[in-house]
């Protein structure tokens, strides 16, 4: 589920073309008819405030090249940090990602922990609840919305938007942010709720090389009245890599990423 592991720097090179790449993207507020989709979207998803957290229980199959392994699977997260727990055959994984904190880490069966480098830890932290990202796109500052149209995905219609981080900073810095941060989300046109999330993410050693992921969201069920989607599959190249299986979700539950 991995790109190269190999923890390296950005290098200023890299930074230059990154940035000089997303020059053209920055934008400096977010579109109303956006800002109005997301409201909409979230009323689709709870009757009152969103959760402070959620945990998930259930199974996952995780497919790497020529392994195909089913296990159980625990995802914790808030609008800003998340935990991903597998119990495989193969051994235990784990990834913390702590957007707020510009930082998280991994590990494999082998148990040792590695860090996330810069430019992975600003994609969405909660890829597995995408009510926390609508909620990130409505915040008061610091994030970009923006209202790509209407389109058809996996023969469903659906409203595509997407959001982004901003950074006051000068220079090249905030489209270099806005970029590493971009998350696209597909609503589907009749009910609003979330049917794909995508984003980018990048060999610990190339901020420059996009790998795209793909998100898909089903079998959305009421917990506590907040919508939940109990069917979470994620793709790596337009490849499956997780299948996910809630069985359980429990909100409020106090987590943290430490």
């Amino acid at each position: 589920m991995r790109v190269p592991r190999a923890f390296v720097f950005l290098s200023i090179f890299a930074l230059s073309l990154l940035a000089s790449a997303a020059a053209q993207q920055t934008a400096s507020t977010s579109s109303p008819q956006a800002i109005q989709l997301l409201q909409r979207a979230l009323l689709a998803l709870t009757s009152g405030p969103l959760p402070a957290d959620i945990s998930l229980t259930g199974t996952v199959r995780r497919i790497a090249g020529s392994d195909d392994e089913t296990g159980q699977a625990t995802l914790t997260a808030t609008p800003t940090d998340s935990r991903v727990d597998f119990n495989l055959p193969s051994g235990k994984r784990s990834e913390v990602h702590r957007i707020a904190a510009l930082a998280g880490s991994w590990s494999d069966s082998d148990g040792v922990s590695h860090q996330l480098p810069f430019h992975n830890v600003l994609t969405e932290p909660a890829w597995f609840f995408p009510s926390f990202a609508i909620g990130r796109g409505l915040s008061a500052s610091g994030h970009l919305a923006a209202y790509i149209g209407q389109e058809t995905k996996d023969s469903q219609t659906v409203e595509h938007l997407s959001i982004s981080q901003q950074s006051a900073d000068s220079g090249n810095v905030p489209a270099l942010v806005q970029r590493l941060s971009q998350t696209d989300l597909y609503l589907d046109s009749t009910t609003l709720l979330p049917v794909a999330l995508t984003f980018n993410i990048h060999p610990d050693n190339n901020a420059v090389l996009d790998v795209p992921i793909e998100i898909r969201f089903s079998d959305y069920r009421s917990i506590n009245g907040i919508q939940v989607p109990f069917h979470v599959q994620k793709f790596l190249n337009n490849s499956l890599i997780l299948d996910l299986q809630f069985s359980t979700a429990t909100l409020n539950t106090g987590f943290s990423a430490s």
